[in-house]
């Protein structure tokens, strides 16, 4: 690895970290960042999800006073199709053809900044519900079944997948912002677990010194992230990220077109 790539990964994944802990969607830095160095995209891709998960597990423990609300008849079926869809979805990455995930690209950044521009409505929709102290029983059945596609999105990409489980709960009848948060935390640790847990076993995916450096960075940007967080508006940052997203669709759609 190149010094100077090394230094753009280790400031690209430190920035990822800061924007994860204030407003979510630090892979739209991330991923590209590891493309731009010359990485291939699935394990680019793969090396992402590697680096950036271990900064999951300590938004589950912030959350862990919820997770006393949360019924076993829910927490416990959604979990197991977290892990199917998750590892379904890390298993198809891996055996899409490079090429053919180089022509998605575009088409996941695009999709993922969409979805991002939505969480401050539905955020806001979901706090309202709270407010107003609407109480609804949550469709566990339906909510399997949502759960197994955006686990699989996870799984395969991921990018935005934490407001489309946001959006679910509350379609489906979910009303307790702080609940919501908790159980969103926890399905996507769980499913970029087990997709993390294939990319490591899997022999000539994960770029490890990048990885290495992408977490150390990722690690030290979401701890100076929350500290700054208290200081800084969610919709200053999630605004910056919707510029990121946009830009990076039209320059990899440019790139197919024009080669």
């Amino acid at each position: 690895m190149h010094i100077a790539h090394g230094t753009i990964l280790f400031f690209a994944a430190l920035l990822a970290g800061a924007i994860n802990s204030v407003a979510g969607g630090g892979s739209f830095v991330s991923f590209p960042t590891l493309l731009f160095v010359g990485i291939p995209p699935i394990n680019a891709n793969a090396t992402n999800t590697v680096a950036l998960w271990p900064g999951q597990p300590a938004s589950v423990w912030a959350y862990r006073t919820e997770f006393r609300s949360l019924p076993r008849r829910v927490l416990v079926p959604l979990t197991v199709t977290g892990i199917l869809g998750g590892f379904l979805g890390a298993y198809v990455l891996l055996i899409t053809p490079p090429a053919t995930f180089m022509r998605l690209v575009p088409w996941l950044l695009l999709i993922a900044t969409l979805i991002f521009m939505m969480s401050g409505g539905i955020t806001r929709w979901v706090r309202q519900r709270a407010e107003h102290g609407e109480h609804h029983e949550f469709a566990t059945g339906r909510g399997i079944f949502l759960q197994l596609f955006i686990a699989f999105y996870l799984g395969y990409f991921g990018a935005g997948a934490g407001i489309l489980i946001l959006a679910m709960l509350a379609l489906l009848g979910m009303d307790h912002i702080h609940t919501m948060n908790a159980l969103k935390a926890w399905l996507t640790t769980v499913s970029n677990g087990v997709a993390t847990v294939l990319f490591v076993v899997t022999p000539h995916v994960v770029y490890w010194p990048q990885a290495i450096l992408m977490i150390i960075g990722a690690i030290t940007g979401g701890y100076f992230g929350a500290f700054f967080a208290r200081k800084t508006k969610p919709e200053y940052v999630r605004a910056i990220v919707i510029v990121i997203g946009f830009t990076l669709t039209i320059y990899f759609f440019a790139k197919q077109i024009w080669g």
